[in-house]
């Protein structure tokens, strides 16, 4: 459902050298798995996710989502998939069924299957005690539950998930946790970037490991603590730094 060929992505800003965002990232995910994408900030994750959802152009490479060409096609390859980016923002004075049904119309979506789907997902993500509330008046954990039904309105077969869990508090990320574990049970194609190690081990079928730009090693964790001598995702990710860092000239 996801496919990417030598994707790369170069900024050319108005002072200062060329900047490698993405280096020749090559890989797949296949319906009813999760690919965790690891790695710190600046390593070129966000990029590599908005160039999957027909955000940004790449500079060369291609990529497909659900077997459409993102770089030709991408308001069809948008009507396939759910992003959520870091930095997702609501409108504050509609009330969290108002907003949804907003975006269910955008998707063309008839009135009886928008009220249907509000409710599953309400009821899916805990939040039928605040369906009727502002935006503004909801807590953080409140508004990334209603940021990811926002994405899931139309029930799209891929997911992008850029950190759905930064900054939430125990019981939230585990609701969200449990959430995506439910799309990928249901043959969804899923993406999920964050900076918790644990979450990557108990929820990902393989993981993607990024740094400066470029893929180091892809595979199930049990694939990298084997080619890192390790035993977990933290020191195989920094064997992997460190190898990297030896082999540039």
């Amino acid at each position: 459902m996801i496919r990417t060929l030598h994707l790369c992505k170069t900024f050319h800003p108005a002072r200062g050298a060329p900047v490698e965002a993405v280096r020749d990232a090559t890989f797949r995910v296949d319906s009813g798995e999760i690919l965790g994408l690891l790695g710190p900030n600046g390593a070129g994750k966000t990029t590599l996710l908005r160039m999957l959802a027909a955000i940004i152009r790449p500079t060369s490479g291609r990529c497909w989502i659900g077997g459409l060409p993102t770089q030709d096609q991408p308001e069809e390859t948008r009507s396939h998939l759910g992003f959520l980016s870091g930095n997702t923002k609501l409108y504050g004075r509609l009330t969290v069924r108002e907003l949804l049904g907003y975006f269910g119309s955008l998707y063309h979506m008839l009135d009886d299957r928008i009220v249907e789907r509000i409710a599953e997902l309400s009821a899916l993500l805990d939040m039928t005690s605040f369906l009727d509330r502002r935006c503004e008046e909801l807590s953080t954990g409140q508004t990334q539950r209603v940021s990811i039904a926002r994405v899931m309105m139309h029930d799209p077969p891929v997911l992008i998930l850029d950190e759905p869990t930064l900054g939430l508090d125990i019981m939230t990320s585990r609701t969200i946790l449990e959430f995506i574990a439910d799309a990928r049970a249901r043959g969804r194609s899923i993406i999920f970037s964050t900076h918790y190690m644990t979450e990557a081990e108990l929820l990902c079928d393989r993981v993607a490991l990024i740094h400066a730009g470029t893929l180091l090693a892809i595979g199930t964790k049990e694939d990298l603590y084997a080619e890192t001598a390790t035993d977990n995702l933290k020191d195989a990710f920094l064997t992997l730094v460190d190898k990297e860092v030896r082999q540039t000239p």
